[in-house]
C-alpha cells in the first residue's frame, strides 16, 4: 500500500505540475467559482485587471478602485467523502474510493497552495473528520485518514452525510462533495439544501462495469450497500441490454438531479486518470467565473 507521502508526490508529479504548466501556476479561480459575493471594494493597484474597476466608486473619490471578491480572501473548503460500501468497486485503473481518495489529495493541496484551508468530513458517521487548516502536512493528514478508514457497514448515509455538512458549515465556504451518488435516501434534497448555502462541487465518481456487463458468462453479483448475492447469466444479451437501460436512467436521474440542486459536476471514472477530466473541470469554471465577472 502506498504511504500518504508517496501518494502526494505522485499527483504532484503527474497532476500539479501538469496543471501548473497548462494554467501557468496562476491557482485564482481554480476551483473558486462566480456565486460567491462581492466583499468590498479597494484602491487600484498595477496590475489588476482593468474590468475590475468599480466606476462609481472610483468617480466619488477620484482615484481608481477595484471590486475585490470573497474568493480573493481566505476561504474554508471543506471535502466531503463517501465512504459506503458501494465506494469500495473498480474494474479498471483502482476503486471508486481510490479515485475519491486521489481528487481528495489534489483539491486540498491546490486549496492549501493558494493559503486557504481545508477540512474532511467522511460518511456515514461521524468517525473520520479533519478541522480545516493548511499546509502539506494537513493534506498527508487527509489522505492518511481517508487511507485508513473502513467502509462503513450502514449504507446509504448520503443524505444524512449532507444534512449533517449543512449543520456543521455556518461560512460559506467551497464544499466538494465525493461519491458515486448511488443511495437511495433522498439525498436530492439535502443537496440542493446545501447548495443554498455553499459552492457545491459534485466530483461523480463511476466504474465502467455499473454502466454495461461485460459478457463473461455465469457469475455472482452482490450488491454493496445491501450484502445480497444474485446469480446472473451475462452472455444473455437480453440480460445485458436491459441492465444498460436500467444504469442508463439511473445516471440521467442522477444528472438531473445535480442539475436541479444547480451545482457542478466532475465525471471521474475509475478507468481514466485524474488529469484529463480535472482539467477540463477547471477550465470551464476559470471561463465561466471570467463571463460573471466582466457581467458586473
Amino acid at each position: 500500500m502506498e504511504t500518504p507521502e508517496s501518494i502526494l508526490r505522485r499527483l504532484e508529479f503527474k497532476v500539479v505540475r501538469r496543471l501548473d504548466g497548462l494554467l501557468f501556476g496562476d491557482y485564482t479561480g481554480l476551483f473558486y467559482g462566480p456565486s460567491l459575493d462581492l466583499a468590498e471594494v479597494r484602491e487600484y493597484q498595477p496590475g489588476d485587471e482593468v474590468r475590475r474597476i468599480d466606476w462609481n466608486v472610483t468617480a466619488r473619490m477620484h482615484r481608481l478602485f477595484v471590486r475585490q471578491y470573497l474568493e480573493e480572501r481566505e476561504l474554508t473548503a471543506w471535502i466531503l467523502v463517501d465512504l459506503s460500501p458501494s465506494m469500495v468497486f473498480g474494474t479498471r485503473r483502482q476503486l471508486k474510493r481510490e479515485s475519491a481518495a486521489e481528487f481528495a489529495g489534489v483539491a486540498a493541496y491546490i486549496v492549501a497552495r493558494h493559503g486557504d484551508k481545508v477540512g474532511l468530513i467522511g460518511f456515514p458517521g461521524r468517525e473520520v473528520y479533519v478541522p480545516p487548516r493548511g499546509g502539506r502536512v494537513h493534506v498527508l493528514r487527509i489522505l492518511h485518514m481517508l487511507q485508513q478508514a473502513p467502509p462503513r457497514p450502514d449504507g446509504g448515509g448520503l443524505a444524512d452525510g449532507l444534512r449533517q455538512a449543512a449543520r456543521a458549515l455556518r461560512r460559506r465556504c467551497l464544499v466538494f462533495v465525493l461519491s458515486d451518488f448511488q443511495a437511495a435516501d433522498g439525498w436530492q434534497q439535502s443537496l440542493q439544501e446545501l447548495a443554498r448555502r455553499h459552492d457545491v462541487i459534485a466530483v461523480w465518481i463511476s466504474d465502467p462495469a455499473e454502466q454495461e456487463l461485460p459478457d463473461v458468462g455465469g457469475l455472482f453479483v452482490r450488491d454493496p450497500e445491501s450484502g445480497q448475492q444474485l446469480w446472473v447469466d451475462t452472455s444473455d444479451a437480453r440480460l445485458r441490454e436491459t441492465y444498460r437501460a436500467l444504469a442508463a436512467r439511473q445516471r440521467a436521474a442522477v444528472a438531473a438531479a445535480l442539475h436541479t440542486a444547480a451545482v457542478d459536476a466532475l465525471e471521474l471514472s475509475t478507468a481514466e486518470p485524474l488529469l484529463s477530466p480535472l482539467l477540463k473541470f477547471i477550465t470551464y469554471r476559470r471561463r465561466r467565473s471570467r463571463w460573471s465577472l466582466a457581467g458586473r
